[in-house]
């Protein structure tokens, strides 16, 4: 895009409505998403089985409501071999798992393995209604950059916007490569609509001008790589919450507890996959991104060179940049040298992505530096 000096007041007009038109929709979106984790509870992993059984002259025993049970059958295959069907229950509805003979294992939750079939429906209208909700929201976004004719990321207000899309748009190619992380859809959609709500309250400048530092290339370098780490940092972040909480999950139930939010009777947990999936999601999401991070700040050092004469000043942004960097290299350096795993793996990643939110919010909005572009 090239710069110019004048506003389109119509197409910055038709960003905002485009913008406040994409949350209504995440909105509608997130209702459709509770309603798939509310009615999820019965899992069409174990319809599945049981039709398999039946249609191969096979019956599974029904499982005790009141206790931990498994049943095991073995089916003759078509070519010839067999398939090993387990089903768990454990205390009422308890999580549905099968496992083929090759040592596979899929479980029931919103989007992982099925769910009922209204709650499926509910999950297939929350990924369109998404879609929807992401076409807006690039609209908007789009609008933005033309009214100014320059890249959309000046100010705080459009780089959160910017990086709510990069949040929903991770989400949806996950989606579309096949992989069963529907059950991502909620925490996304949610905090999707809680960033888009600060940046259009707080947040929120009128379309403008950059100021002359911003003139410079390295604009849609440097700031494009950022958002897309912030989304993809944010995606791992969820996924280590929801470790912490599986993972806590499965204790209870192991040591037969059934009373509190993390008991046995906490169907919600019941249905998410392992805590080992999270563990590793979380740990792949960081390792692949950190390279990436690493770049952002080097394009960051390289602008500030053209544009102030120094690659590096220690301004408040650039030292919680490098902060954020240690953090997260120090957790890497823990999965893969000192052997952390679980928990204490965990809350090192947290304490990364909390220097990386402060970075982002804090020093923007409440530090002043060379990078106080945040516009209000």
């Amino acid at each position: 895009m090239h710069l110019a000096s004048a506003v389109d007041p119509q197409l910055a007009d038709l960003s905002n409505k485009l913008i406040y038109s994409a949350m209504v929709v995440y909105t509608l979106a997130m209702f459709a998403h509770m309603i798939e984790w509310t009615f999820g509870s019965k899992g069409a992993v174990a319809v599945r089985s049981t039709e398999q059984a039946g249609s191969l002259g096979e019956t599974v025993a029904a499982a005790d409501r009141k206790a931990a049970k498994k049943v095991t059958v073995t089916v003759a295959g078509a070519g010839g071999g067999t398939t090993t069907l387990t089903r768990t229950a454990i205390a009422g509805e308890g999580a549905t798992v099968v496992t083929t003979g090759r040592g596979a294992e899929e479980e029931d939750g919103p989007g992982a393995a099925g769910t009922s079939v209204r709650a499926d429906l509910a999950g297939r209208i929350a990924v369109s209604l998404t879609v929807l909700a992401l076409a807006l929201h690039g609209g908007g976004i789009i609008t933005r950059g033309l009214s100014v004719s320059r890249w959309p990321w000046g100010n705080m207000y459009e780089f959160s916007c910017a990086f709510a899309f990069a949040m929903t748009a991770a989400y949806l190619v996950l989606l579309a490569a096949k992989k069963k992380v529907r059950w991502l859809g909620l925490p996304v959609v949610l905090a999707v609509l809680l960033t888009l709500g600060i940046a259009t309250t707080v947040l929120y400048t009128d379309s403008e001008q950059l100021v002359p530092a911003l003139h410079s290339p390295w604009l849609a370098i440097h700031v494009s790589t950022a958002i897309f780490c912030g989304g993809a940092f944010y995606a791992a972040f969820i996924a280590t919450l929801l470790y912490l909480g599986k993972e806590s999950f499965e204790k209870r139930t192991a040591a037969g507890l059934t009373t509190g939010p993390l008991g046995t009777s906490a169907s919600i947990w019941r249905r998410l996959p392992a805590a080992s999936t999270f563990d590793k999601l979380s740990y792949r999401i960081n390792a692949l991104v950190f390279p990436l991070w690493t770049f952002t700040i080097i394009a960051g050092a390289i602008w500030a060179e053209a544009a102030w004469g120094k690659y590096w000043e220690w301004d408040p942004k650039e030292t919680w940049s490098f902060i954020t960097w240690v953090a997260y290299a120090c957790y890497l350096h823990a999965r893969a040298t000192a052997g952390w795993k679980g928990r204490k793996a965990a809350y090192l990643a947290l304490a990364a992505f909390a220097c990386w939110l402060f970075n982002y919010y804090g020093v923007n909005i409440f530090v002043t530096g060379k990078h106080s572009y945040a516009g209000i």
